[in-house]
């Protein structure tokens, strides 16, 4: 699918504005009449690389996926290859790479741009008709640590000691990767290359970076939320000593873009509460930390800014619900467990926010409320409540809804809870609590939300990129608050684009890299606007090969399931029906986007027919045998109507067979298989 991005450039400004940023900067006159003249630099040589270790590092490619060094640590060789839009050499070098990728299996051939956009790299990529990744090295930081001079250069690395085996032209590239992958030194490790320069102005500069003017600020806006006493991190940023200690874990986790763990893709769509670094924030706390992080001048910061977390960061509930205490065992598989509790509501309630604290943060996966009828006899509830009251996982404690909007929780009955617990080698009491907020006002707008799902995915062994998708279909118009993708330990990236009538295809959120350890509902800036008869489709890719540190096991073929060591397709997405308020619902638009979900997870080719090689997994086996008499019209697919024929006739055949065998067995087939997470919206 196309996608168009928004590419967050600024525009070109003034060249008073360029002054006076250059200066801010400290860069050099030299460097200032280049930026505010730009003219084609000269051709200079490449200096000396080669035997030096490299520096780890993961960004982004033409794509919208995230590309990490160190990740082919099982490959024989790695390629980079530095790139420059429109320059001939760079031109002549992805095309005689592109030509050698077929030659040599088994090594991984990358481009480096340190110099334009992604949408420009983009275009240069699909104007060469280049299928490797080009990545975009935005803040120079991959360049700088490389040692990168020209366009053209490549670099072998060589995974089994992660030092620069060769450092030359592309032309004699071949003969170096033959040395490494036979196990033998480079005969001319080192090369000369002349090419287009590529400008690293802060590189070797002498920055002036101050802890309490410029680090400190920067740690307290993106990083103390989650390291700060009692919060969710390891170690808490409470003083100048403390984050001195631990700068160089924390250069890595920048380089290799694991913090902030805020993964939506910055040139994708814009949102609130967002917490990724830019490109400046991210150079000047490298660089202080390359510098040897300077304590400088002035108080600290962090020793007056950093708070211990408060239990109720939302203030002081209305209600405060304790989950049912459970015995976690120190090892094993813990299956979900529902306990419900009597709600304690004599009036109903407007609810618009929830805050979730975990019993204990390391075993406590995730939790998920919501309200049913009437409490369970026994005790337990049910995954399908009648209200979602929000939930729970590492990186999203707080659910909140915007301004008039908020959901109807009755007087009475239950309220219901998904637990998933994960062992940890250490045996506790879960004690997890869920505060509440209600509002006496009735809402303007109501709150609903759609899951999309593919219940029926199946990964295959040893599958590094595999590509699962799912959609539904809205029948009136919405407005799209937020969305919140979930995988499991395989998930590597994923998409959700808005497809409209006309055809056009917008992406609205990208994951270049999924983090199964950090998850969040992403809030867009502003409201996403969905015509009415629009599809919204989730894409995603799995790794389920040994280069994945986190897969549980490569040489299985992997189905949906509950347990972390299973899959999911899973994004939920809270929105309202534009004309919908509490005296004007509409159930009816409701109904008909949840009917076509199951479909939607099914047709991955998105055209409307289910063809045979579609119904995967075991849940669509019993339609492969009648697939033909399925298929009406015989034109080798199923339209939703022939779908839902197959399936209504295959589950009256097994109710009678059941029903003659005089037993109440599970029905074989269903037309939707349950969700492992409920999705129920209500107004």
């Amino acid at each position: 699918m196309k996608a168009s991005h928004k590419n967050g450039m600024p525009k070109a400004g003034m060249k008073a504005t360029l002054l006076a940023g250059a200066l801010a900067a400290g860069v050099s006159t030299l460097a200032l009449v280049a930026i505010a003249k730009p003219a084609p630099s000269p051709a200079v040589l490449s200096k000396p690389i080669a035997g030096a270790a490299v520096d780890d590092f993961q960004l982004v490619a033409q794509d919208g996926v995230a590309y990490q060094l160190k990740y082919y640590k099982t490959a024989k060789a790695i390629v980079v290859v530095s790139q420059v839009n429109g320059d001939k050499d760079s031109r002549a070098a992805m095309k005689a790479v592109e030509a050698m990728k077929a030659k040599y299996p088994g090594v991984e051939f990358m481009f480096l741009n340190s110099k334009n956009d992604r949408d420009a790299i983009a275009a240069e990529a699909k104007a060469q008709n280049v299928s490797l990744p080009i990545l975009a090295d935005d803040a120079q930081l991959a360049g700088e640590a490389l040692g990168v001079t020209v366009a053209g250069e490549a670099f072998v690395v060589d995974p089994k000691s992660w030092k620069v085996a060769y450092h030359g032209p592309v032309a004699k590239l071949s003969g170096a990767l033959d040395a490494v992958v036979a196990g033998q030194p480079v005969a001319d490790a080192e090369v000369a290359v002349k090419g287009t320069k590529i400008a690293f102005p802060a590189r070797g500069a002498a920055l002036k970076v101050s802890y309490a003017r410029d680090i400190a600020p920067i740690l307290e806006a993106k990083c103390v939320a989650c390291h700060s006493p009692n919060s969710i991190a390891p170690w808490a940023m409470t003083s100048y000593e403390m984050v001195k200690g631990y700068a160089p874990m924390v250069r890595e986790a920048i380089k290799t873009d694991r913090m902030p763990p805020y993964n939506a893709d910055p040139h994708v769509g814009q949102f609130q509460m967002d917490e990724e670094l830019t490109t400046k924030e991210a150079q000047a706390i490298v660089h202080w930390i390359e510098a040897g992080a300077p304590r400088g001048e002035g108080d600290d910061p962090l020793k007056t800014a950093v708070k211990p977390r408060a239990d109720w960061p939302l203030g002081k509930p209305d209600l405060v619900v304790d989950v049912p205490a459970y015995q976690v065992p120190a090892s094993g598989v813990v299956d979900y467990q529902t306990p419900a509790v009597g709600n304690t509501l004599t009036e109903g309630k407007w609810l618009y926010a929830t805050t979730f604290k975990p019993g204990d943060r390391k075993g406590v996966h995730h939790i998920l409320a919501g309200w049913i009828p009437k409490l369970p006899e026994n005790g337990r509830g049910q995954f399908d409540w009648d209200i979602n009251m929000g939930g729970y996982a590492v990186g999203n404690e707080s659910n909140t809804a915007p301004a008039g909007w908020a959901t109807w929780v009755p007087a009475g009955g239950a309220m219901s809870f998904q637990m998933h617990y994960t062992p940890y080698g250490k045996a506790y009491n879960d004690t997890s609590k869920v505060a509440f907020y209600f509002q006496d006002k009735a809402p303007e707008r109501m709150m609903r939300q759609i899951v999309l799902v593919d219940p029926t995915i199946e990964i295959l062994p040893n599958e590094a990129r595999y590509h699962e998708r799912a959609y539904v279909k809205f029948p009136g118009e919405a407005l799209i608050y937020g969305a919140q993708p979930h995988a499991h330990y395989r998930g590597y990236s994923s998409k959700l684009t808005l497809v409209t009538p006309d055809g056009k295809e917008t992406l609205l959120l990208n994951m270049p890299k999924y983090d199964f350890g950090y998850q969040r509902e992403y809030v867009f800036k502003d409201l996403i606007k969905v015509p009415a008869g629009s599809t919204l489709v989730a894409d995603y890719l799995y790794d389920n090969s040994k280069n994945n540190p986190a897969n549980p096991d490569p040489n299985v073929t992997v189905h949906w399931g509950e347990q972390s060591f299973e899959e999911m397709l899973f994004t939920a997405v809270r929105f309202r029906w534009a004309d919908e308020t509490p005296t004007h619902k509409r159930d009816d638009l409701q109904q008909g986007l949840q009917a076509t979900r199951f479909f939607g997870a099914i047709d991955d080719s998105m055209d409307g027919k289910l063809q045979l090689a579609e119904l995967k997994g075991p849940t669509l086996k019993p339609f492969h045998d009648n697939f033909a008499m399925a298929d009406a019209d015989h034109d080798g697919g199923l339209s939703p109507k022939e779908f839902q024929a197959a399936s209504d006739y295959m589950q009256k055949v097994s109710a009678e067979r059941r029903a003659a065998k005089g037993k109440d067995a599970p029905a074989a087939e269903k037309s939707a298989p349950a969700d492992a997470h409920a999705d129920h919206s209500n107004p």
